[in-house]
């Protein structure tokens, strides 16, 4: 029998705990769900399966319940270097890039890892793995006697294993940003706008990514050994709990209930194949005449223009476009004027004078939707270019 200490359990522990209950569920969930895009919810499972996984080896380290468990000391450690090539391949995923054999370069680094630990370390006996554990996390302990049989270099990975990661982390992090801000600069957007709800998520990954490696640096620096692993693994389990809100939020359990949607509408008269027609040429209206640049249009007046009653266009915008009459105004408006913003021709003009030729009376309501869409004033847009 090994010395050991009573297992401590703390406010750490309990958060801990919640988040890789909370994580290995949600990795099921994504591994298992049979819809929408099954690559990066494959990605996207995985990557929350290496968060539980890490996330239990330091709960076990930090309550001392590793004292009972030394066959599981750092078995968790090579995921270390999945957790940001999952992240830069499910936002590649989610951004509809398709799967590429080439994309399993990206774990290399982890399976050299792995193949290390397999002849090098987890070979070792249960003495070593005893010293391991309270060298990471209990320091002050008396190490046991113990003899190594391998040279001391074989060990210079494992010893430098926490720099490889950051590094690593850094690395991808700054190639998930050049690649989100690359897709936003594509659609002509801020990095800070959310009118693109695909965008938005994965620049939410991006900035999750990094306050991971910010928290990491915090605890190796403030912290010897792995005794600050548990404020890492503390932030995980807070971004895994986010991760659940958003996916809840998102899944339209909490949305309108749709019977309520078609109640308003079930006395219409309106067909599915007016609905399409209407559509159509509502799109190439838009498109080509830009009725919107006019600050008298109004939802009669394109109703009229489409030979179609108010209450139907209404109805169209609402259940095909799920928009109010004025949120798909201001989309049209904002985007000629970003259109006119970042051409060097217009220069001379105003913010005023923009938002005139537009179709905004007022600037000041001009300057409110286009935040509200771009992410940014009109002015700091213009800055852009």
């Amino acid at each position: 029998m090994y010395p050991e200490l009573p297992i401590k359990i703390d406010v750490f522990a309990i958060l801990m705990l919640l988040g890789v209950v909370q994580g290995f569920f949600l990795a099921v969930l994504f591994l298992t769900i049979q819809k929408g895009n099954r690559l990066t919810n494959r990605y996207f499972g995985l990557l929350l399966l290496a968060m539980s996984l890490t996330s239990t080896e330091i709960l076990l380290g930090y309550t001392n319940y590793m004292f009972h468990t030394l066959y599981l000391d750092d078995a968790a450690e090579p995921l270390d270097f999945v957790l940001a090539p999952l992240t830069f391949l499910y936002i590649k995923a989610y951004l509809d890039e398709k799967f590429k054999m080439s994309h399993l370069l990206h774990f290399i680094p982890f399976i050299l890892y792995l193949i290390y630990m397999l002849v090098l370390v987890y070979p070792e006996g249960e003495i070593y793995k005893y010293n391991s554990y309270i060298d990471s996390f209990h320091p002050e302990m008396k190490r046991l006697p113990y003899h190594h049989i391998k040279e001391a270099w074989y060990y210079c990975f494992r010893n430098n294993v926490n720099e490889l990661m950051f590094w690593q982390l850094l690395i991808y992090l700054v190639a998930d940003f050049i690649m989100v801000y690359e897709a936003f600069r594509k659609e002509g957007l801020s990095f800070f706008s959310s009118q693109n709800k695909k965008l938005t998520w994965c620049r939410t990954q991006v900035i999750s990514l990094a306050s991971i490696v910010i928290v990491f640096l915090i605890a190796k620096k403030m912290f010897q050994y792995d005794l600050g692993d548990h404020i890492i693994a503390a932030h995980i389990s807070l971004i895994i709990y986010a991760i659940s809100f958003s996916v809840i939020s998102r899944s339209g359990f909490f949305h309108e209930n749709p019977s309520k949607t078609l109640k308003k509408y079930e006395k219409s008269s309106l067909t599915a194949d007016i609905q399409d027609n209407t559509l159509t040429k509502l799109v190439e209206l838009m498109e080509k005449e830009k009725p919107f640049l006019d600050s008298t249009f109004s939802l009669p007046n394109l109703a009229k223009m489409l030979s179609v009653s108010p209450h139907h266009l209404s109805q169209i915008l609402n259940e095909s476009l799920g928009q109010s009459f004025f949120d798909f105004a201001a989309e049209y408006r904002i985007k000629e004027a970003r259109v006119l913003l970042s051409s060097d021709q217009n220069n001379h003009l105003k913010i005023e004078e923009i938002a005139e030729r537009v179709g905004y009376n007022s600037k000041s309501a001009f300057n409110t939707s286009f935040k509200k869409i771009v992410g940014v004033t009109p002015s700091q847009f213009r800055a852009q270019y």
